[in-house]
């Protein structure tokens, strides 16, 4: 039941919602903080070879290796009737190393504010 505790080890030891760890967080630098509020939401990622993904941003790493989570493949098929194919791939990494793009669906204002270099 939600909320009662347990002694099942795995449920133990699952993270806490974000919302809870973010009361926890002390002394965390800007930029952290800035990828901290892309977590969870939903980016587009081009890759070097034309394909791209959708999916909700899970994890970001320090040399920028990005996994998506629920991530749909699209890319562009030449010789069939519809322009874009796509198939569901679930959780992936995408290596910075290929990545040619990057997009984050948030409002204009959340946009402006994660330009900004000085927040």
């Amino acid at each position: 039941m939600e909320g009662e505790a347990t002694d099942d080890p795995f449920l133990n030891s699952y993270p806490d919602p974000p919302e809870i760890r973010e009361s926890h967080i002390v002394n965390e630098s800007p930029l952290v903080s800035r990828a901290r509020k892309l977590l969870f939401r939903r980016m587009l990622v081009g890759v070097k070879d034309g394909r791209f993904f959708t999916g909700s941003l899970h994890c970001i790493d320090k040399q920028g290796n990005i996994i998506l989570q629920d991530a749909v493949e699209y890319r562009s098929i030449r010789r069939s009737q519809s322009p874009m194919d796509q198939r569901c791939l679930g959780l992936i990494l995408i290596p910075a190393a290929c990545r040619s793009s990057c997009h984050v669906d948030c409002s204009i204002t959340e946009q402006m504010s994660l330009l900004c270099l000085n927040r």
